[in-house]
């Protein structure tokens, strides 16, 4: 990479190995060029795994993440990486989910921002976790999340 804006990344454009805990990953970030525009970003992750504390049982999340940004962005090979790492940390729903976003916001310092894990039902019932920063900026778009309620067969 020729850019010097770029040239403190580690993973993009190399070969990274995923770490082997959520403590160890190291998330990366890049300049935000929105302008002072009020854009949200949105990352899907639809296949994250974890494991129960307590069983070691896998856990499988629909994560959904939206954020407008500060200063910076979350650069996305690192942020896949930091979600690999959780394959084999074990830890309820709710942690796993508020470890994600303290992690994006100490790293980015966003405008705003929000997360949505939908849990895949364990013990016959899904758990799903919510949290935000705080009220979006005024004016903001901010799209449902679109990810529909737990129906099972039905």
């Amino acid at each position: 990479m020729t850019d010097d804006r770029y040239a403190g990344l580690t993973q993009l454009g190399a070969q990274a190995q995923a770490p082997q805990t959520p403590q160890e990953a190291v998330l990366e970030r890049v300049p935000a060029k929105t302008g002072g525009k009020d854009a949200v970003v949105r990352f899907t992750c639809p296949e994250f795994t974890s494991l129960c504390p307590l069983t070691g049982q896998p856990d499988f999340a629909h994560l959904v993440i939206d954020y407008i940004p500060g200063d910076w962005l979350v650069e996305s090979k690192s942020l896949k990486l930091f979600f690999q790492s959780f394959r084999n940390h074990g830890a309820f729903h709710e942690a796993c989910t508020l470890m994600i976003a303290d992690r994006l916001v100490a790293l980015l310092s966003p405008r705003w921002l929000r997360i949505g894990a939908y849990w895949y039902p364990r013990g016959g019932m899904p758990i799903d976790v919510f949290w935000q920063t705080g009220e979006p900026p005024r004016g903001a778009w901010i799209p449902d999340q679109g990810v529909a309620p737990y129906r099972g067969r039905g």
